[in-house]
């Protein structure tokens, strides 16, 4: 894609918000009370994009090249593909779909703040390193570890994601019921 699609727009076609929330470990309440007192109408949200720990390398992880994606195909059969799509024209991140399994036992798809928004209908894309081991909350954690190329390419897929979402002409389908489970 040229460099003229992104200046025949000044700006985009719909709002982007960007939220910050707080109180995920205490049971997602930053998120929890924004969905249920949204600034904008949740049923004009075109998705929610939640962005978790995007700078390090899972040990697990046999590719250093990856990302993992969770819930793109929950809600919405063109999130999915629009995901897959950005990441093919622009980052070729191996996109790595082991948590999305109604089988993970880590449950992040009812864990992370992305669901309050997929609980009143919002397709959601959680992008995510996987880092849950080694220093996960610890004083430990420090930004010496962000290996910050991979960071940078996960950080420009999630740039494309949103820009594809902020310039669509239509809505997202919403074709898809919200998962079984709870929190």
């Amino acid at each position: 894609v040229s460099q003229s699609r992104y200046q025949q727009y000044k700006g985009t076609k719909r709002s982007v918000l960007v939220l910050h929330v707080s109180g995920e470990e205490k049971g997602l309440l930053g998120s929890e009370w924004y969905s249920d007192h949204p600034v904008y109408p949740l049923n004009t949200t075109v998705c929610d994009l939640n962005i978790d720990m995007i700078g390090r390398i899972d040990p697990e992880h046999k590719d250093s090249n990856y990302v993992y994606l969770i819930g793109s195909d929950k809600l919405s059969t063109d999130l999915h593909k629009i995901s897959e799509q950005c990441n093919q024209d622009y980052t070729k991140l191996v996109l790595d779909y082991t948590f999305n399994s109604p089988d993970d036992p880590n449950r992040f798809y009812y864990r992370s703040d992305h669901y309050n928004f997929a609980r009143k209908g919002v397709p959601v894309l959680f992008f995510y390193d996987g880092m849950l081991k080694s220093d996960y909350h610890q004083p430990t954690d420090d930004i010496d570890k962000i290996n910050w190329p991979l960071f940078e390419k996960r950080a420009r897929m999630i740039f494309h994601t949103a820009w594809e979402m902020a310039n669509r002409n239509d809505m997202l389908k919403r074709d898809k019921p919200l998962p079984t489970g709870t929190r």
